[in-house]
């Protein structure tokens, strides 16, 4: 994947959420800053424009002078701490942005580049057709350009809108239905209260729940979740109930004592724990009513 430095803007006053602290809200369980920083994750260097605050993933902090001076003037100062080529703009406050989207947006831009020398950003367009340029990957040169010109222009970057910046950039635009919903941000309390519901429907809440459960251990795993659930039931059914949470438990420990601790060693702890429980399952099964060989299973 391209090589990328990301910006997230976390400042401002809130005023529709009644001055709250926007970035800390928690969405699933994690703060809506944690939630952004999360679909970033690959990025080389992530740059937070706000205040210092405690997050779940290691970040930079810096802030527009004066502070509150807008998103031009933030993503100006983020943007000087920054140095690859491609930049990857984000708001915090995206309960629904994943990894996915923002390899989209990178990929968009490569491929933009190919058919044309003047593409200088990607970014997602939300269910409505509108453009959200803080969902968005940029070349880092064109920013700093454009940026450069509109300060000199105006005297300043304090208070503009980023309209200004957009209208000067060459852009290419995701539209795909797919990333629709990583636009979705939270400006008021409905907002907020309507992203809660979605992630605890049927569809979301397991994903959701180990993503959470991952940020909040600190794991950077990749969580095949059909196999420990099909391990569940197996110890479930064929030994006890409680023995569902206990297997997976002690699958888990013996994943990590191993060599790697990745998803391989996850796979393969699974499949001795289910073939144990298919093995311990197996006696209690009526046979022909031959003794058992001293040896079996």
């Amino acid at each position: 994947m391209t090589s990328y430095d990301a910006v997230v803007l976390a400042g401002g006053s809130a005023k529709r959420l009644g001055g709250a602290d926007k970035p800390g809200v928690r969405v699933g369980g994690r703060a809506l800053l944690d939630r952004v920083l999360a679909a970033c994750a690959t990025a080389t260097t992530t740059v937070v424009v706000a205040e210092p605050r405690p997050t779940a993933r290691p970040v930079r902090f810096t802030h527009e002078d004066p502070p509150g001076g807008g998103p031009l003037a933030a993503l100006d100062a983020g943007l000087r701490a920054t140095t690859a080529g491609i930049v990857v703009v984000l708001s915090a406050d995206l309960p629904f942005l994943g990894e996915q989207t923002v390899r989209t947006l990178l990929a968009a831009l490569d491929d933009a580049a190919l058919d044309t020398e003047q593409a200088e950003g990607a970014l997602l367009t939300d269910a409505g057709g509108r453009d959200q340029p803080l969902v968005a990957a940029y070349r880092s040169a064109a920013l700093r350009r454009e940026l450069a010109l509109i300060s000199t222009a105006h005297g300043g970057l304090t208070g503009l809108p980023l309209r200004l910046l957009t209208a000067e950039l060459a852009l290419t635009r995701v539209t795909e239905p797919d990333h629709s919903l990583a636009a979705f941000d939270c400006d008021t309390w409905e907002d907020i209260a309507q992203a809660r519901s979605r992630i605890r429907e049927h569809e979301h809440v397991l994903d959701e729940w180990i993503t959470a459960v991952k940020d909040e251990l600190g794991l950077d795993l990749d969580v095949d979740t059909g196999l420990l659930l099909d391990l569940a039931r197996d110890a479930a059914h064929g030994v006890a109930r409680p023995a569902a949470p206990l297997t997976t438990f002690l699958v888990g420990y013996a994943a990590a004592q191993a060599k790697d601790g990745g998803p391989e060693a996850v796979a393969e702890a699974c499949r001795k724990a289910t073939a144990l429980a298919t093995r311990w399952a197996d006696e209690d099964r009526p046979d022909d009513g031959a003794a058992p060989r001293p040896d079996a299973g």
